[in-house]
């Protein structure tokens, strides 16, 4: 299990021993209807521009760096929403605070929980992530 705000910053490292960084980790984006991270964004280059890729293509996440089986499907970086720092308002319009973290398995991918200001959400309540707010299940 990582923090979301633990991966930010971590390099990305290519598959070959030896081989330079490919970048620095920016966010992970989450697909909400599975509950789980879908990409990884990252900025690198020589005109460090942002790129992602695929969650499928990361072989593991560590303390120390994020390490990719290929490097080949990297494409550049759409708009996304990141889930850190987002407003959440529960379905009826209730505020619940705002996303500080949220932990993940770093094998799956899979959302265990995202902390708010308010306290722990269960990744089962993750209803939407959009423009202005995640939009979560009432309690």
């Amino acid at each position: 299990m990582m923090l979301f705000t633990e991966v930010r910053g971590l390099p990305v490292v290519p598959p070959a021993a030896g081989a330079g960084p490919l970048g620095t980790v920016v966010s992970l984006t989450v697909d909400i209807a599975s509950g789980t991270v879908s990409h990884v964004r990252f900025r690198g280059g020589h005109l460090r521009r942002e790129a992602v890729l695929a969650w499928d293509t990361v072989d593991t996440i560590g303390p120390s760096a994020v390490r990719v089986r290929s490097t080949g499907s990297a494409e550049p970086a759409v708009p996304h929403h990141d889930l850190l720092g987002h407003r959440v308002l529960t379905e009826g319009g209730t505020a619940h605070g705002t996303v500080l973290d949220a932990a993940f398995d770093t094998a799956t991918g899979r959302v265990l929980a995202v902390f708010t200001t308010r306290g722990e959400v269960a990744p089962d309540r993750l209803l939407g992530l959009g423009d202005h707010a995640l939009v979560v299940r009432a309690a």
